[in-house]
């Protein structure tokens, strides 16, 4: 199992490493910054689960490092624990609007410390049954937006997304740069989302390479396009450079037999309520699923919307 990931973000180092021995003794993998700049470059490289950020930085301010996380919706999950200074009211008092999930004072108890760090990953574990990978929420949260749906009888539309050829760049390449796919496909979605999206479509990731987005059937088209011309702008840079400019790859099939497997392409099957009636979310799941295989067929990356009528 791997260790939960804390980035420590403090101008003192000698703090820093003190919280980050503390942390790493309870079984924490620790990174340290020491501004918010570079704490915000090595929160987008690889997301921590936790953040412990001190309110006094230089340059950019333990508020604005805060509003930051919490503006990407990428980022937003991810829990704050501010350190301030002893007797700091008013800093508590100020930061309520940058929505931090908790305050320690310093100098601090190190069994408090690890206390709250212990209390917040449970938290946030339990509160989005988040993927382990991407961080994005998974199957409960996925049932729970679509009764949501159904409930308030408004229309809406549910995109089911799918990546062709991906097992074999996982036996050629291994699940390291697999990984890698799944993380950037999933920043692709979240990127597209919120520059074109609803402020309240969900974003869902199921395992594996299924993702599912949530939204109203006026975005459709415009996300299925954009997700698609990202992805097919991206996804080839992570393969090496001979096979890419091959246009595929040589490896094994599930026979053992040697094959050419095309570059990754991304496929997309849209549900919709405006002609017709669901009623439970697993029927919104059959006819996602059969969408999917429908736009699959199609040559290169696609989408294919649900026009059928009840």
């Amino acid at each position: 199992m791997s260790k939960e990931k804390i980035l420590v973000i403090d101008d003192e180092e000698h703090i820093a490493n003190l919280v980050k021995d503390i942390l790493e003794g309870e079984g924490f993998e620790v990174t340290l910054a020491y501004d918010g700049e570079g704490a915000l470059e090595k929160i987008h490289q690889i997301p921590p689960d936790l953040v412990i950020l001190d309110l006094r930085l230089p340059g950019m301010s333990g508020y604005q490092v805060c509003r930051k996380i919490r503006e990407d919706i990428s980022l937003a999950h991810i829990p704050i624990i501010m350190l301030t200074a002893k007797g700091s009211t008013s800093d508590k008092v100020i930061g309520l609007s940058f929505a931090p999930d908790d305050y320690v004072t310093k100098p601090f108890q190190e069994e408090e410390l690890v206390a709250r760090v212990k209390t917040h990953l449970t938290r946030t574990a339990s509160d989005i049954s988040a993927n382990p990978l991407t961080k994005l929420p998974g199957n409960i949260p996925l049932t729970q937006a679509l009764e949501r749906c159904l409930r308030q009888d408004s229309l809406f539309a549910v995109l089911y997304l799918d990546l062709s050829n991906f097992k074999a760049f996982n036996d050629k390449y291994s699940y390291l740069r697999g990984d890698k796919v799944i993380r950037t496909t999933a920043q692709i979605i979240l990127k597209v989302i919120k520059e074109k999206g609803n402020p309240g479509d969900f974003i869902g990731h199921i395992g594996g390479d299924d993702f599912i987005i949530i939204t109203t059937p006026d975005k459709v088209d415009i996300l299925c396009r954009d997700i698609i011309k990202d992805f097919d702008q991206e996804i080839p840079n992570l393969y090496d450079e001979e096979d890419r400019k091959r246009g595929y790859i040589v490896t094994m099939d599930r026979l053992n037999k040697t094959m050419n497997f095309p570059l990754m392409t991304i496929s997309i099957g849209v549900v919709t309520n405006k002609s017709r009636r669901f009623t439970s979310p697993a029927e919104i799941s059959d006819v996602g699923a059969e969408l999917k295989r429908y736009a699959k067929l199609k040559k290169g990356s696609g989408y294919v919307v649900d026009k059928r009528e009840d």
